[in-house]
C-alpha cells in the first residue's frame, strides 16, 4: 500500500460493537477530510488499518452509504459522495427554509429552562473547537441542533433535518481551527440560547440564519 493511501486510522477495541467503532473512526475520517470525496476505500485495506476483519468495515460501510456519505462501488469498495457547490447551497437553502422559522417560533421566556438544559452541549462545542476535536464537535453541534428542534414537537422535522446534516457533512473544519476561526461559529449557539431565552424571536431567526450560512461558508471554503 502507497503511503500516501494510508489513512491515520484508530484501531478498535471492545467497548462497542466493531461495526459501531469502524464506522464512528470512519465519519471522523470523512468529517476531517482525510478520507476524500471521490476516492474509492477497499474494506479489507481499511479492515487492515484497523486490525479487524473485513465484514464489520463492509457494515460500517453499509451504514455510512444509508446516510449518503458513501456509496457502493461494485467489486470495489466504496466510494465517498461527492458534493458539487450546487448540492451544497440547496442543502443549505432546505436547511434555512425549515430551521429558522422553526426555532424563531420556539422563542418564549417561559421555556427558559428547557432552553438552559442544552447549555452544557453549546458550550462542548465551545469546548470542541478551543482544543480542535472535530468528531467532538460535529457530535456535540448535531445533538445541540436535534436537541433544540425536538422542542417544536414535530419528530418527522427532526428526522429530516438530522439526515440533511449527515448528508452535509462539513469540509475544512481542521483549516477553520487553524486559523483560530472555529470557535466563532461555536459561539454562536451560546448567543443562540440567550436570544431564545429573551423571546426574541428576530434575533433568534437573524442567528439561525447566519448561523447555517456560516456552515455553507465552511463547505465553501474546503
Amino acid at each position: 500500500m502507497a503511503a500516501e493511501d494510508r489513512l491515520d486510522l484508530p484501531m478498535v477495541g471492545e467497548r462497542q460493537s466493531l461495526r459501531e467503532q469502524v464506522a464512528h473512526a470512519l465519519r471522523a475520517a470523512l468529517i476531517t477530510g482525510e478520507m476524500r470525496p471521490g476516492v474509492v476505500y477497499s474494506a479489507p485495506v481499511l479492515a487492515a488499518q484497523f486490525g479487524v476483519s473485513a465484514t464489520p468495515v463492509r457494515e460500517a460501510m453499509l451504514d455510512l452509504a444509508k446516510e449518503g456519505l458513501v456509496e457502493a462501488v461494485r467489486n470495489k469498495g466504496f466510494r465517498v459522495t461527492e458534493l458539487s457547490d450546487r448540492d451544497l447551497d440547496e442543502l443549505t437553502e432546505i436547511r434555512q427554509l425549515i430551521e429558522v422559522p422553526i426555532v424563531s417560533r420556539l422563542a418564549d421566556s417561559s421555556r427558559a429552562e428547557e432552553f438552559e438544559r442544552l447549555r452544557p452541549i453549546a458550550e462542548e462545542i465551545v469546548s470542541a473547537s478551543e482544543r480542535g476535536d472535530l468528531l467532538a464537535y460535529v457530535d456535540a453541534d448535531l445533538r445541540f441542533h436535534v436537541e433544540l428542534l425536538t422542542l417544536c414537537g414535530n419528530a418527522h422535522l427532526v428526522e429530516v433535518v438530522r439526515d440533511l446534516r449527515n448528508r452535509a457533512r462539513l469540509y475544512g473544519l481542521s483549516e477553520l481551527y487553524e486559523r483560530g476561526t472555529l470557535g466563532d461559529s461555536a459561539r454562536e449557539h451560546l448567543a443562540l440560547l440567550d436570544a431564545l431565552k429573551s423571546g426574541d424571536g428576530a434575533a433568534v431567526g437573524q442567528i439561525m440564519e447566519e448561523h447555517i450560512g456560516h456552515v455553507r461558508g465552511i463547505w465553501a471554503e474546503h
